[in-house]
């Protein structure tokens, strides 16, 4: 099939399944559906292993969405579907340049789907198609647009078509085909404008060669620049031994705090540690960059950066232990298991920077595959049902808050069912089943449910 194909095709199919739904497992089908058409329209020599990964991915983040129609779930779905057209294109584009790529052609395509030539096909005699888009497609557009705009305007033309027994919402149809051609040709036939080609050479993980030693700043020379990275480390590993210290010393010996005191000082003092993280990150790259990273004489500041880098990872672990003391003593939340999240993407961040100073590889190196286990982090959170995990671990804690897990942790029904057999509460279990949440879910026709909900008993 060509281009235009599979515009069509998909424009179709999402009308077809949008039309007079809402989101769920509809938006898990077409999922699939654009899934499996870009693995067929790849060639093989595209079909690396990142992109095998990268169509699982799609496949798996459909039926998450299809299971549970959350945020997580759609965000994973976009990111996957959208770097799988990427990857489909070009394997060698980085994953950075997926945003700007798609945010030009948002903007371009009012402008490219007038230029015809680029996505339909040339010919001198016009085919079944084309007669069925000149004939058919363009005039019906053109009629329901009008309609609706007259209907608008003159109840008493409106009146005209009342006896009708069509039960057609005009404005919602015409939505669900401008919507779905959009998603479609931004997707199909997206285009990579040049200075994104030309950054791309700019955003490789090594040097191709070893580059000239030259300072950063005209006022520096090279051994002033040096001099600076030294002390500048020294003081701050200096500094970071004497935080460490103080940090655990908050965390662990002081006198025992109210809960709501110690949530505020958790957070705040975590929120503290990923900060340090992120500037211990960017110094790391200002000191290590360009032809700085072949200096043989640079080899005690590189002692002082890893040094500082093992000693910001013990501060991570220091964090970890508090986190998990807090939730052995308070129970597991949403922030909390967050927590956690931002901390083993800091440390991974650390990791990296220490890969980069011991291999010399480019800044550009850490943007690229933090961005890898971001997308991973997102991945992992659609895939899983967190809510149900959070009840369920606290449901086993004597301070147990049944109200809160009924009305602040989602997906938590299956866990809560549990808990009123194991009660022999009939009237809590009776309450669940007949939840706003539950009842209005079970309610929605089949393509815009979340099965999840389909999977609870009806009474």
């Amino acid at each position: 099939m060509k281009t235009h194909h599979y515009i069509f095709l998909t424009t179709v199919l999402f009308v077809i399944l949008f039309y007079g739904q809402s989101a769920g497992l509809n938006l898990g089908m077409i999922g699939w559906v654009y899934a499996i058409l870009t693995l067929i329209r790849t060639p093989k020599r595209r079909r690396t292993k990142t992109f095998v990964l990268l169509f699982a991915a799609s496949i798996l983040s459909s039926a998450a969405f299809a299971w549970y129609g959350d945020s997580p779930s759609f965000l994973a779905v976009t990111c996957s579907l959208l770097m799988l057209g990427y990857r489909s294109r070009n394997r060698r584009m980085k994953v950075l340049l997926l945003l700007p790529v798609f945010v030009t052609n948002f903007f371009t395509s009012f402008v490219r789907v007038f230029n015809f030539d680029d996505w339909l096909p040339k010919r001198n005699v016009p085919g079944l198609w084309q007669k069925t888009l000149a004939f058919i497609l363009i005039p019906m557009i053109l009629i329901s647009v009008f309609f609706g705009i007259y209907s608008a305007g003159s109840d008493h033309f409106a009146n005209l078509f009342t006896d009708l027994e069509l039960d057609i919402n005009f404005w919602q149809l015409m939505t669900m085909i401008v919507l779905g051609f959009f998603i479609a040709f931004n997707y199909w036939n997206f285009s990579v404008e040049r200075f994104i080609y030309k950054s791309n050479r700019t955003l490789d993980n090594d040097f191709k060669k070893s580059n000239v030693q030259k300072p950063t700043y005209s006022f520096l020379d090279l051994d002033a620049e040096r001099m600076s990275g030294v002390i500048s480390l020294s003081a701050l590993n200096i500094l970071l031994v004497f935080f460490i210290f103080t940090y655990n010393y908050e965390q662990f010996y002081e006198s025992v705090k109210t809960p709501v005191r110690l949530s505020e000082e958790t957070h705040e003092q975590v929120n503290a540690v990923i900060m340090s993280i992120v500037m211990s990150i960017l110094v790391m790259m200002f000191y290590f960059k360009s032809g700085f990273n072949f200096d043989p004489k640079a080899r005690f500041m590189k002692i002082l950066a890893k040094i500082w880098i093992i000693l910001n990872a013990l501060l991570i672990l220091s964090a970890m232990v508090k986190n998990s003391e807090y939730i052995i003593n308070h129970g597991f939340t949403y922030k909390r298991l967050g927590v956690y999240a931002f901390l083993i993407l800091s440390l991974t961040g650390l990791v990296l920077t220490f890969i980069k100073i011991q291999f010399r590889k480019r800044n550009a190196f850490l943007f690229n595959t933090m961005a890898w286990f971001v997308y991973g982090t997102v991945l992992v959170c659609s895939y899983i049902n967190w809510g149900g995990i959070i009840t369920a671990e606290n449901m086993k804690r004597k301070d147990f808050a049944l109200d809160y897990h009924r009305t602040h942790i989602s997906f938590s029904e299956k866990q809560l069912l549990n808990y009123a057999e194991g009660k022999n509460d009939l009237r809590l279990k009776s309450e669940i089943l007949n939840s706003e949440q539950v009842k209005l879910q079970q309610n929605e026709t089949l393509l815009s449910s979340v099965l999840f909900y389909r999977t609870l008993p009806s009474k």
